[in-house]
């Protein structure tokens, strides 16, 4: 039991920096999350040029030149996937040559759905087979192009909308699905003019190209991505009550609260207010019986990173939960479909993997212990470690994970924030 601050968001916090390099002039931002896929972007546009400083305590900021210098060696973006696209974006528009790199599981990750519409606008790319870094990107003298995105992808939403500041005419994004609209907000907060209109067949996102951004103050909520774990922690823990303060609430990232809702869970709201032009809120999270239910495929781009800490919830729940319309989860850090199904086999719980589903069998009865008793291969990703460690909490038998630095990526502090609520997690 307990209250607890989430960690900063990560999609917004990659975004300051990245905007605030952009911007002519000082950005100044609280509460930024000082995991590592975040610092290696905060490197990288020092490595284009920008004054990047760490004040203390969340506290950053970042003097902006106005747009992005080539720089003089290669960009090592490590895990952070969400990084490197939008930087390929944002480095599309300028005359300027950059090499990317990163880790083995970023390599490994696909580029091609970025660099295509990159590509259509004039950006030149030289890489790895299947679109995978390393790569070099040739930017500059980019024409503006109307894409429509053939899968629901914020990232890819971004970089185009970010290649299109220096692009030609007027960049055209449509999504069939709206996806988190971080980079929409946050343009319009450094004094960009966007428009977003909702027609039968999407949502039309129009950005003229030749824009200025002005630095600007950012407030970074915490993750609800982070936060999900607690939270789940306690509504499948016996006798827990968690508070998660000053979480993010932004609509088009809220789906695991309406699932959960759906599955029975004592979740409320309270304080919620205004902060930077994002909604914030505080969630209590109340042990309870859950029960399984259908996810309408409708709802993934809104929650497709907390799908692995659904299916740990589903798995204490009574019933049958389907998971579908999950495709991306396979081209995330890993394949988390399938990283996910053979962790909970391996711990007891009934599942069955489906190319783009996930279906758990929870125990009867409802938030019942499952078997555990595993060693997890997390593949190097930190929501499989996570999930499956808070799963370890109302487990027959403790769960295991192979390794735990990479937790660091998105969440540094988990063991201690998750120690410090009662739960017993140590290394193994």
């Amino acid at each position: 039991m307990g209250r607890v601050r989430a960690p900063g968001d990560k999609s917004i916090s990659h975004r300051a920096l990245i905007f605030g390099a952009l911007a002519q002039g000082l950005t100044r931002i609280e509460g930024l999350l000082e995991g590592d896929d975040v610092l290696r972007t905060a490197e990288a546009m020092r490595r284009f040029g920008a004054q990047v400083e760490n004040l203390g305590g969340g506290s950053w900021q970042v003097q902006g030149q106005g747009g992005l210098a080539e720089p003089d060696d290669i960009i090592d973006c490590g895990n952070a996937g969400t990084g490197v696209r939008l930087i390929l974006g944002a480095a599309a528009g300028y005359d300027l040559a950059a090499t990317f790199t990163g880790d083995a599981s970023l390599r490994g990750r696909p580029m091609n759905r970025v660099m295509k519409p990159l590509r259509d606008m004039g950006a030149t790319f030289l890489g790895r087979s299947g679109g995978r870094l390393p790569l070099t990107l040739k930017g500059g003298g980019l024409k503006a192009i109307s894409y429509r995105l053939p899968e629901p992808s914020a990232q890819v939403k971004s970089a185009v909308l970010l290649a299109g500041l220096n692009a030609q005419g007027l960049t055209q994004v449509i999504e069939p699905e709206a996806t988190r609209d971080h980079t929409e907000r946050m343009l319009r907060a450094f004094g960009a003019e966007v428009r977003v209109e909702d027609r039968p067949d999407g949502r039309y996102i129009d950005l003229a190209g030749g824009q200025g951004l002005t630095g600007t103050a950012i407030r970074v909520p915490g993750d609800p991505s982070s936060a999900a774990f607690p939270l789940v922690a306690a509504l499948i823990t016996p006798g827990s009550e968690v508070t998660v303060e000053g979480v993010l609430l932004n609509v088009l990232r809220t789906g695991l609260f309406e699932t959960l809702r759906e599955m029975g869970a004592d979740l409320t709201l309270s304080h919620v207010r205004d902060e930077g032009g994002e909604q914030v809120g505080d969630v209590t999270a109340r042990y309870g019986p859950l029960k399984g239910v259908d996810v309408p495929a409708g709802r993934a781009p809104s929650m497709i990173d907390e799908y692995p800490i659904l299916a740990v919830a589903a798995a204490c729940a009574d019933g049958v939960t389907r998971m579908r319309g999950i495709g991306e989860m396979r081209v995330k850090e890993s394949d988390r479909i399938a990283l996910m199904a053979t962790g909970l086999a391996a711990c007891g719980v009934g599942v069955e993997e489906e190319p783009e589903g996930l279906i758990v069998v929870g125990r009867t009865g409802g938030n019942h212990g499952v078997q555990g008793g595993a060693r997890i291969e997390t593949h190097g990703d930190h929501r499989i470690a996570m999930s499956h460690l808070v799963l370890g909490l109302t487990s027959e038998a403790p769960v295991a994970i192979d390794e735990a630095g990479m937790i660091a990526t998105s969440f540094p502090g988990f063991g201690t924030l998750m120690a410090g609520l009662g739960a017993d997690i140590f290394p193994s």
